[in-house]
């Protein structure tokens, strides 16, 4: 057995050194320059040519998962104008960028490979100028113009190079490399390539006359936002997966020090454009649009499925993709609300226990009524937790379906909060879903004797006013506002 091992040994290590050529080969004859930095990058054999037709297989859904583009021909024309202006101050101007804006609140923004630049209403809302939003869209066109998509795609096929090699040596599964292009597109950067994107969008800034400060103060004002999204969720120690932070690690100081680099920190006379920005974005929905419903305080209401419920009083909304959800102050309480994938057309009662929880050990399955609707509850706990599950058959197509969780020690007392809201769940009627329509955000003039507080007392919302007033124009409890100026509020 030794003396196997012995003659094996040449063997093994002939192995390793043909492993190794082969890694490298492919390695060295991947290489190319970034346009953008000039600096060498392995792209895993993923062309330019390759990368533009990546971008228009996965543009499609991209509008698909960010609820498609927004309806505003003017706007999308206005920002498009933007974004080819800085595209073609960038070392690709032959390049044929697509800039689109997508119908989600959600303030975010990226690029697919080939130059196809997306950035939210959601952060239009939030931006206070043309800069702001020219900083964004110039910083999306740095990562087009660094290639960073090629990179990480190179990255991933170098690891997957190296696990084939790795499964040659031992015969197992690691020789089955996967996908290199599995959820790699939208994953975050890294610091680096943050950093050289921070750079080229401040040079494309530059170029293009407008302030480049405007990168670092609109940063600034996205943490702002971010921190008070987490507040009202209920997840204040959560604030960077509430936005564009979760997805772009950057901070004020690396900006600056991005700028200093590119040699972009000063402008003649630059542009920041505030009133022809706050022109285009006037009358822009703002929050929910009405294919995902609206929270109104305490209360959601879907003026498409024509349906309305409330929570207990002390929980905060908050509508996502798949699931309406809601927390209460101290953590202890969630309730979560969806819909049911398929219609069921047997007893509700079977429903809830055959289908929905057929894995789950209930208790009490009972049979009741909702709003004439025929429905079924039951309970179940676990980990310290008690959960009341409830599904309503609206109609033959739809089941809607409630998860209570609360505590085993607040579970009493939300015994009767929790049913209010149970029978709180009705349809709405044609007229009443008719007048149901979405916030906007609005631009108002300051007049004397306003102040900060009693123009976010015009806003429509639950609590918070002053502090989403402050955020939303980039302003502090220190500001002082003038007679004439113009700033954002956000109106139903």
């Amino acid at each position: 057995m030794t003396a196997l091992l012995h003659r094996s040994l040449p063997i093994l290590k002939l192995g390793r050194r043909l492993i190794a050529v082969a890694v490298v080969l492919p390695l060295v004859a991947a290489c190319a320059t970034a346009p953008g930095t000039g600096r060498t990058i392995f792209t895993g054999g993923l062309s330019e040519e390759g990368e533009a037709d990546l971008g228009r297989q996965e543009h499609p859904k991209v509008l698909s998962e960010f609820g498609g583009a927004y309806d505003d021909p003017e706007l999308a024309a206005y920002v498009t104008s933007v974004g080819n202006v800085l595209a073609k101050t960038s070392e690709r101007p032959d390049l044929e960028f697509t800039f689109t804006v997508l119908d989600t609140p959600v303030v975010n923004a990226f690029a697919l490979p080939g130059g196809f630049v997306y950035i939210t209403r959601g952060l239009l809302a939030l931006s206070t100028n043309e800069a702001e939003m020219a900083g964004v869209l110039a910083h999306e066109i740095g990562h087009v113009t660094a290639r960073h998509s090629a990179e990480r795609y190179g990255q991933t096929v170098a690891a997957n190079i190296a696990g084939v090699g790795l499964g040659v040596l031992l015969g197992g599964e690691a020789a089955q490399a996967g996908s290199a292009l599995g959820g790699l597109l939208l994953r975050s950067y890294s610091r680096e390539q943050e950093f050289e994107s921070d750079m080229l969008g401040g040079r494309y800034l530059a170029r293009a006359g407008y302030d480049t400060a405007a990168m670092a103060g609109f940063l600034s004002q996205l943490q702002s936002h971010s921190r008070l999204e987490a507040e009202l969720a209920g997840q204040p120690e959560k604030a960077d997966a509430f936005d564009i932070m979760q997805t772009h690690p950057r901070t004020a100081d690396r900006i600056e020090r991005a700028l200093e680099q590119s040699g972009a920190t000063s402008v003649a006379d630059p542009l920041v454009a505030q009133n022809v920005y706050f022109d285009k974005i006037d009358g822009m929905i703002y929050g929910d649009k009405p294919d995902e419903g609206y929270i109104r305080g305490r209360s959601f209401a879907h003026p498409k499925l024509k349906f309305a419920f409330e929570v207990p009083a002390g929980f905060r909304l908050r509508n996502q993709a798949q699931a309406v959800l809601a927390r209460d102050g101290d953590g202890k309480a969630a309730i979560r609300f969806d819909r049911a994938p398929k219609p069921y057309s047997g007893a509700m009662t079977d429903y809830l226990s055959k289908v929905w929880a057929a894995n789950v050990r209930l208790s009490g399955v009972e049979a009741i009524t909702v709003n004439g609707m025929p429905a079924a509850t039951a309970g179940t706990s676990g980990n310290g937790k008690n959960y009341r599950l409830l599904a309503i058959r609206y109609d033959s197509n739809a089941i809607y379906r409630f998860i209570f969780v609360s505590a085993s020690e607040r579970t009493a007392a939300l015994n009767v909060p929790f049913r209010e809201t149970t029978y709180s769940f009705r349809k709405l009627s044609d007229a009443e879903a008719a007048e149901l329509k979405p916030r906007r955000v609005r631009i108002y003039e300051v007049k004397a004797g306003d102040s900060a507080a009693k123009i976010a007392a015009r806003m429509p919302f639950a609590e918070e006013n002053l502090k989403r007033f402050l955020v939303l124009n980039g302003f502090t409890e220190v500001t002082t506002l003038q007679p004439g100026q113009r700033v954002k509020i956000v109106a139903e």
